[in-house]
């Protein structure tokens, strides 16, 4: 591990025993992320996301394998790596009827920073989280994007290098998340702040993420950038329009001879999935034009990171979106995770 790999995982695995069975929630986990890096981790639920989180900020030990986080070992030395980590769970981490100025007064002091130093710090992530408004009020007045911008203050008071987050605009308006989003990146781009986040919000990772991570039943599937993940998974889609469905049937051929791929046919319309969709579709529309096949539409549309996700385990990482909870909900309540009411409990007492 080098200074500069701020995580390093080798085989990190993790097993359950849920009535006298065993679920594999993670299995053989090999991760680097290098400092500064903002790394998206994307999956169903259920897919062990947040199992490998919690294994990485030492709030569950592992059934095998190890981990370095921030340069120390998560097994053996947890608490060196959580003075150097900031992490933001699903659930809101503050007190109901605590203030959110002291909410944060008592962080600092939970990571033994001194008064003054607390103090400072929590005026500086009031002012660059927009919270100024809100110092006095009481957290529960707060709305959902209020808490959860309180709640990355507190994951950041003790200026962590490496910060994680667990679907952190789940449950947000799209305003919300959009202010969410520019405050991590302003802060990131100020402190150099590595970034480690899961989300279902597909256009978040493709927009904000360098390095994409794809995991699916407990195992990693893909690891690059989303532009390489959609041009080598998925591909463009080309959908051209015809008059009749002779006509389609006919163009099928064609387009098939000059893209080298299998079209399909749907009554009047033909789509073919390609490689650099921008470069194929001229050629394609020429030779149709010199058959005499007249292309009334044509269409072409590049791929997304659920395009990515559904070649790769043939669903869509949409669909499970939808049926996210509120971050406010404990993660027990999450289809398919085997974590436990315990589990949860433990990681609010750490926080």
């Amino acid at each position: 591990m080098t200074t500069d790999t701020m995580i390093q995982a080798r085989g990190l695995t993790k097993q359950f025993t849920v009535k006298k069975n065993r679920v594999d929630a993670v299995t053989d986990l090999n991760l680097d992320v290098e400092r500064g890096e903002l790394v998206a981790f994307l999956g169903p639920n259920g897919a062990g996301k947040t199992t490998s989180l919690r294994m990485l900020t030492t709030l569950l030990p592992p059934t095998a394998g190890t981990a370095v986080v921030a340069g120390f070992d998560t097994q053996k030395q947890p608490a060196e790596v959580r003075r150097r980590i900031g992490y933001i769970g699903q659930g809101n981490s503050a007190g109901h009827y605590q203030r959110v100025r002291d909410e944060l007064l008592s962080q600092g002091a939970f990571y033994g920073m001194t008064r003054a130093a607390t103090a400072k710090r929590a005026d500086e992530l009031i002012e660059s989280l927009g919270l100024g408004s809100l110092a006095k009020r009481n957290v529960l007045a707060l709305s959902g994007g209020q808490r959860r911008r309180l709640d990355i203050a507190m994951g950041l008071m003790h200026s962590p290098q490496l910060l994680f987050l667990d679907e952190p605009s789940t449950g947000l308006d799209p305003q919300s998340r959009a202010n969410l989003w520019q405050h991590i990146i302003d802060l990131r781009r100020a402190r150099g702040t590595t970034i480690f986040v899961t989300t279902h919000y597909l256009e978040e990772a493709d927009h904000f993420a360098e390095r994409i991570l794809v995991m699916d039943h407990g195992r990693v599937i893909a690891d690059d950038t989303a532009p390489a993940l959609k041009t080598t998974l998925a591909g463009d889609v080309i959908t051209l329009g015809f008059d009749s469905e002779t006509d389609a049937a006919d163009a099928s051929t064609v387009t098939g001879r000059v893209a080298r791929s299998e079209p399909t046919v749907q009554g009047r319309t033909v789509e073919l999935t390609v490689h650099h969709g921008e470069r194929v579709l001229p050629p394609v529309l020429r030779e149709l034009d010199a058959s005499g096949l007249v292309v009334v539409t044509a269409e072409l549309r590049q791929p997304t990171l659920d395009d990515v996700f559904l070649a790769l385990t043939g669903r869509s990482l949409r669909e499970e979106a939808e049926t996210t909870p509120s971050p406010v909900e404990p993660a027990k309540t999450r289809a398919g995770d085997v974590e436990t009411q315990e589990t949860y409990e433990e990681e609010r007492a750490t926080r």
